[in-house]
């Protein structure tokens, strides 16, 4: 078949800035490459780092660049944003789109994938006669989305991340006929407990005998990191259980001092022997962070739809403190992850889960032996398998 695959229209494919969605586009890529399923265009803004990447010389997979980060390019899109006032997002996304559009319509394609932009729907709307599918990976189709109606109706299949999201999208419809569940994957290669670390404790200032929690991810107050620290601040008498926050406001992020940020380091300034802050670390080298960790900490506050900071703790067989929301109970088991609902007292609640995984070596170690066939429904080929299945199933 001959496919388009829509970007969040953020950030580039190849995935050298990041971002979790971005990587499973990179995923689908890499096995179409090995596999040769399909002809695959896909529409991505342009960054530098792409320009000799390896990804770039497939011979079915191909890549089309809306330039955004010149000067002629930013005002483009401020042009497009002011003759567009009505647009679905904002000048940014809305001038990709609509760059990605004219292109489309010149083309002949069997099937247009949108990643994460239901709203791309509307501007594809009697403009292809492909077939449209979403994939959604952080429930922005339900019955609060702008025209969600119209978009449902005109989609042939939509795939989502979790049972979770697709419950939300029965908000708009309750039928299954167009919806289907495919759980994200990782690449359980690199995220395996057998890896060798790329750093050490003492790079960071921790000693062995610490008992490290590890956070990672966007710094934003969904998150629950402020809950975090608060938590932490409760386990005075433990000095040695030590925080490892990894992350920044945004992928790629390297020069972090928005307000919240700033906030969270002075309300962490008590306890600044007792937490390091790394700031944004290549996707890489987060491998070696999670294995010199003792415990993974996702205290999320919102509905996370399938955070793959869960997936990836998993993989390298971390005890997981987590909480009750979105699609988070579907990822772990019962005997790997201790789940906290959110709420009245979370913060105490969340302090007492790891003092609980901290006192108990043998809960540590029993955390610890998740089976191999949990990590492997998890896996990124099989990911990919399964979606180009459900995908080819549209032309059956």
């Amino acid at each position: 078949m001959n496919i388009a695959m829509l970007t969040s229209g953020i950030l580039p494919i190849p995935a050298v800035q990041g971002g979790a969605v971005e990587n499973f586009i990179d995923f689908f890529l890499e096995y179409n490459n090995i596999n040769k399923r399909h002809k695959i265009t896909v529409y991505s803004i342009y960054d530098k780092k792409v320009k000799s990447h390896p990804a770039l010389y497939s011979d079915v997979n191909s890549y089309k660049y809306v330039h955004v980060e010149t000067l002629w390019g930013k005002i483009k899109r401020r042009i497009h944003g002011y003759r567009h006032k009505d647009g679905y997002y904002n000048f940014y996304i809305d001038y990709y789109i609509s760059k990605a559009v004219k292109d489309i319509k010149r083309s002949n394609y069997d099937i247009i994938i949108m990643h994460n932009r239901p709203g791309y729907v509307e501007s594809l709307i009697d403009k292809t006669s492909a077939k449209l599918v979403f994939n959604d990976y952080n429930d922005l189709l339900n019955n609060t989305t702008r025209s969600n109606r119209k978009i449902y109706d005109a989609l042939s299949l939509i795939i989502t991340t979790s049972n979770y999201i697709g419950g939300r999208i029965k908000t708009i419809r309750d039928v299954t006929n167009k919806c289907i569940t495919i759980y994200a994957g990782i690449d359980i290669q690199k995220f395996s407990p057998n890896i060798m670390p790329q750093i050490t404790r003492e790079e960071l200032n921790l000693s062995t005998n610490d008992f490290v929690l590890v956070f990672s991810g966007r710094l934003t107050p969904e998150k629950g990191i402020r809950e975090l620290i608060t938590a932490l601040g409760l386990l005075y008498e433990y000095p040695t259980i030590k925080l490892l926050i990894i992350g920044s406001s945004f992928f790629g992020n390297t020069n972090d001092d928005n307000e919240f940020i700033i906030s969270l380091k002075r309300q962490a300034e008590t306890m600044k022997e007792r937490i390091r802050f790394t700031g944004f670390i290549p996707y890489e080298l987060m491998p070696s962070y999670l294995k010199i960790s003792d415990v993974a900490v996702i205290p999320s506050l919102w509905d996370d739809p399938l955070p793959t900071t869960v997936l990836e703790a998993q993989a390298m067989r971390l005890p997981i403190i987590t909480t009750d929301r979105g699609g988070i109970p579907e990822e772990v088991t019962k005997s790997n992850a201790i789940i906290v609902p959110t709420g009245t007292e979370f913060e105490k609640r969340f302090a007492e889960a790891i003092l609980q995984v901290y006192d108990n070596k043998y809960l540590r170690e029993e955390m610890k032996q998740t089976p191999d066939e949990q990590i492997q429904r998890f896996n990124k080929e099989r990911y990919a398998k399964d979606f180009f299945e459900a995908i080819e199933s549209l032309v059956i």
